[in-house]
């Protein structure tokens, strides 16, 4: 087997009960998680193969997994609203971005699109990440270095309404109130034909950001929203689930042209 595929102690695991309860955990000798269904002893999971199970101190079995990017997402400490790895993975697919791109992004947040992109423009790539307050940045920086993606990040500390640092990058994204006001930075900071995307929450500020992208120099301008529902599959009765995640923001896509 595989020592890739063994808990380590220093390792972030996720322990599932059900699909609604979970626990992302630091491997910790002599730590103990308690749950509502008993204590679990750390000491138990060391060594054992990913995808086993581990009993808590009343008997209930919990299966242990490596940790997925939505996992530490959903389950990261949060101050902000942070973007849904539904609407993440349409960033990811109509931006284009992948290894070895230049990214800039704003604001930074709690740092949720912040280590998806750190992830995917690995092992050459770099991250750019622009905030305005200092303590969504702290807790932001604890957020990724707990992932371990921290040397393909640069935090800035800084409003990106008074201008963009870098030039020639692959994309920008943004995720602020007034995302209109830095079209022209970006438009600046980006290389011919790259890509700025924009995530907005309320179709006013979708307008303002279409109009300045019309207005200074991009083309194939699109703005989607993604909505996503479970399908409860049991056997005689599958159905939708009667809750879902309907609208979190409308995201505009655009490419820069000279």
């Amino acid at each position: 087997m595989s020592s890739a595929n063994i808990i380590n102690e220093g390792d972030l695991v996720l322990l599932v009960f059900d699909e609604r309860r979970k626990w992302l955990v630091k491997v910790e000798k002599d730590k103990k998680l308690h749950t509502h269904k008993g204590v679990i002893d750390l000491n138990n999971v060391i060594g054992r193969p990913y995808g086993s199970s581990v009993e808590s101190s009343t008997g209930a079995k919990f299966r242990v997994f490596k940790p997925l990017l939505k996992d530490y997402i959903l389950k990261m400490r949060r101050t902000t609203q942070i973007i849904y790895p539904k609407d993440i993975g349409l960033i990811l697919l109509y931006s284009g971005i992948g290894p070895g791109w230049r990214v800039i992004e704003a604001g930074t947040g709690s740092g949720a699109l912040t280590i998806v992109l750190a992830y995917y423009v690995r092992p050459d790539g770099h991250v750019y990440t622009y905030e305005a307050r200092e303590e969504f940045q702290r807790l932001a920086m604890k957020n990724i270095r707990r992932v371990g993606l921290e040397k393909y990040v640069t935090f800035k500390l800084k409003d990106v309404n008074e201008g963009i640092d870098e030039r020639n990058v692959d994309a920008i994204i943004l995720d602020m109130a007034t995302p209109w006001l830095v079209v022209p930075h970006a438009y600046e900071a980006l290389k011919d034909g790259g890509s700025f995307v924009s995530y907005s929450p309320t179709i006013e500020q979708v307008q303002k950001t279409v109009y300045a992208l019309s207005r200074t120099g991009f083309y194939d301008i699109i703005t989607m929203e993604c909505l996503t529902r479970r399908i409860l599959v049991r056997e005689g009765k599958t159905r939708p689930e009667t809750s879902m995640i309907a609208h979190t923001g409308y995201i505009t896509f655009a490419r820069k042209i000279i």
